[in-house]
């Protein structure tokens, strides 16, 4: 019998064999939560384990978007810098983001098998802010004993302008973090 997640994947594939010319960009949407959504973002049971290693087998990177509803800069983050081509491309080849509500009441299984609803899960990491952008490793492997902090490879908070938006992506990306900060990156790239 097949699981939840390979029915979602069988359907979303057959969403996907529609020819291209029919298929327009898709633009964000608001949802009845009150936050703007892509709809290309990862559709998830909130098993981050397994969300990272579905991830990690179409070869792209896990990332969590924080957001509140209300939030000035998060609906910047969908209608100004995720609607540039350039940036939603390279974004959607390359990683799967996963979308929560800091004060979000769903459940949410931790890379230590803990379930917490999304407002305490924030917590436990020490998201304060939105947007926030959580970057993890290719790999789930050993991330259950870590620390919250030391599971992330990056972490950036607040807006970004659209430049540097893409960059922080092409730092995840190109691993830069094993290098450097963001910053510097940033710097050394403008």
């Amino acid at each position: 019998m097949p699981t939840r997640r390979q029915f979602l994947a069988t359907s979303a594939a057959g969403a996907l064999a529609w020819p291209a010319a029919r298929i327009a960009r898709a633009e964000a949407v608001l949802t009845d939560e009150g936050i703007y959504r892509q709809p290309w973002f990862l559709d998830s049971f909130l098993e981050l384990a397994d969300d990272l290693a579905q991830t990690a087998e179409k070869k792209k990177r896990f990332a969590i978007l924080w957001e509140l509803r209300g939030c000035p800069y998060c609906r910047d983050t969908h209608l100004i810098n995720f609607a540039k081509p350039e940036i939603e491309t390279f974004v959607k080849e390359r990683f799967e983001i996963l979308q929560l509500n800091i004060l979000g009441a769903r459940e949410v299984t931790d890379f230590d098998g803990q379930k917490l609803p999304e407002k305490q899960f924030a917590a436990k990491y020490g998201v304060r802010f939105t947007p926030t952008f959580q970057f993890f490793p290719e790999s789930a492997d050993g991330l259950a004993g870590r620390k919250p902090a030391d599971r992330e490879v990056a972490r950036v908070q607040g807006y970004l302008k659209p430049p540097d938006f893409l960059g922080m992506f092409r730092f995840v990306a190109e691993r830069a973090y094993e290098k450097g900060s963001l910053r510097d990156y940033l710097k050394a790239n403008s």
